[in-house]
């Protein structure tokens, strides 16, 4: 029955339809070999949300299977330190990981199409150039050359700029700044006078607390209240434009994903999707009341000043052209990804901006 509500309820269109005509007959099922793998995590056990998605993952390839698929989940630093967990997989230590590719820029900065660019796309548009727009084939072809498939599974939606000890009133404010920044934002903003720190979750509070860092950016208001930064530092900044719709990702070391049967892989494509929507769904039902908590206990909310962004719009497309010279498969990505993000978001300025702005001006006003 599990096998049965969990096709029924999935809402995964292509996908759904796979697994359903090939998990349905019990004799089918009975016949399915026995896998035990065990899958690392980039995230605490701390990050329910984050950490969640893999075991989200785990239960509904479990139930699919009649626990034939067994994926044992563990977080970061049971077997690998988060920011390894790639390497595990490429390696075999792990059959998989669940982590967030941008992590890895520093093997090859075209990891980051997988997860976020600055100035990107949002959690819409990431998953439309994912499955329709080519990003999927895309990525993993890149990743064959770290014995690596992927397989979406999570976005948290756009989130915060992150927590702040002082003012950011103008450029000339972040020169000298220590922040905690991941991925491609870190190289962004250095140009800018800001020096980048690359720093586990679960070391970022200790840091800004010492005074080691000046300021951190994590996810959004429900894990970064868990987390506790607005009790060391009072300025919260948004938007986090270096993440408009970070996704995560399955990895699955390639020459395991090429021995499973068929029938495993659409059970693994379902299971990665039903925890990918999840996440978002969380995220959004549960970040609005934690921010006004956080204003509530006195955390002062603050917008990026225009010319902040500004300049760090100018330096994110003066990074993108060097690295394209420097860096073929980043530029194969790049211009077919930049292409795609530019007509979305001509499509969102028409009907989707300007409902929520409408609806923003709304609230503001107090008339919802």
């Amino acid at each position: 029955m599990q096998r049965r509500k969990f096709i029924k309820t999935a809402g995964l269109g292509g996908a759904t339809a796979v697994a359903a005509s090939v998990v349905a007959a019990p004799a089918i099922a009975q016949s399915m070999p026995e896998l035990k793998w065990r899958l690392a995590s980039s995230f605490p056990k701390s990050l329910d949300t984050l950490f969640g998605a893999a075991e989200t993952f785990s239960k509904y390839c479990a139930e699919v299977t009649d626990n034939k698929l067994q994926i044992r989940v563990f977080a970061a630093g049971e077997i690998v330190p988060g920011l390894q967990v790639a390497d595990a997989v490429q390696n075999g230590t792990v059959e998989m990981g669940h982590t967030a590719s941008y992590y890895y820029i520093g093997k090859d900065p075209t990891f980051a199409f997988d997860t976020a660019l600055p100035f990107g796309l949002n959690a819409r548009q990431q998953d439309a150039w994912m499955n329709w727009g080519g990003g999927r084939q895309a990525v993993n072809e890149f990743l064959k050359d770290y014995n690596i498939y992927g397989v979406p599974c999570g976005n948290t939606g756009c989130q915060m700029g992150g927590w702040f000890r002082k003012e950011i009133k103008t450029v000339e404010d972040l020169k000298g700044l220590k922040m905690r920044i991941g991925g491609f934002a870190g190289q962004v903003l250095t140009p800018l006078g800001l020096v980048p720190q690359q720093i586990a979750g679960g070391d970022i509070y200790p840091a800004l607390e010492k005074g080691t860092i000046d300021a951190a950016e994590w996810v959004g208001p429900y894990d970064d209240q868990k987390l506790g930064f607005n009790k060391v530092a009072p300025y919260y900044y948004y938007p986090g434009w270096w993440e408009g719709g970070p996704q995560l990702s399955n990895f699955i070391n390639l020459a395991k994903w090429n021995e499973l049967p068929a029938i495993y892989r659409s059970v693994i494509e379902v299971a990665s999707a039903k925890a990918h929507t999840q996440m978002l769904a969380k995220y959004d039902a549960l970040n609005p009341k934690a921010l006004r908590e956080l204003v509530a206990a006195g955390t002062k909310l603050v917008a990026f000043p225009q010319p902040v962004m500004e300049a760090s719009l100018e330096s994110a497309n003066k990074l993108y052209a060097e690295t394209s010279e420097k860096n073929a498969k980043f530029k194969k990505i790049y211009d077919q990804w930049r292409q795609f993000r530019n007509e979305e978001v001509l499509w969102f300025r028409v009907a989707e901006n300007t409902f929520d702005n409408f609806m923003a001006r709304q609230s503001a006003a107090n008339k919802l």
